[in-house]
């Protein structure tokens, strides 16, 4: 399974280094070329030696999505540190190809928060 992630912070390097792990192709875009150095914590070498991908480009530019392989993800996680880019480039993945399954961490902790208000309310 090809995996694009976007946003080499604490949680998009996690999911990376951990899908890499279990096998899959994983490629990571963020704009900051030192992000790269998230990915190679723990592991021996270099992140493209362990078979990683590494684009630096700006998470909104097509350019640097399709550089970075979104065409072909068969996943896509969102995790910068810009809960509306977060939202906005989710979508854009979901629309380059049908059925790609997205994961939008802002999307979820909405949700969840969401969820946890309606329940102190005692909402349904």
């Amino acid at each position: 399974m090809f995996v694009m992630i976007v946003g080499c912070g604490r949680v998009g390097s996690a999911i990376a280094r951990r899908m890499l792990e279990e096998g899959h192709e994983v490629s990571v875009l963020d704009e900051d070329p030192e992000a790269i150095a998230q990915l190679e914590k723990g592991i021996e070498g270099t992140w493209v030696d362990a078979g990683g991908s590494f684009t630096v480009g700006t998470a909104l530019e097509m350019d640097a999505l399709e550089e970075a392989g979104i065409e072909r993800a068969d996943a896509f996680v969102a995790s910068t540190d810009g809960d509306n880019t977060n939202l906005v480039i989710a979508q854009i993945a979901q629309r380059q190809q049908q059925g790609l399954r997205t994961v939008c961490p802002t999307k979820i902790a909405i949700e969840m928060l969401d969820e946890a208000v309606r329940e102190g309310l005692g909402v349904g």
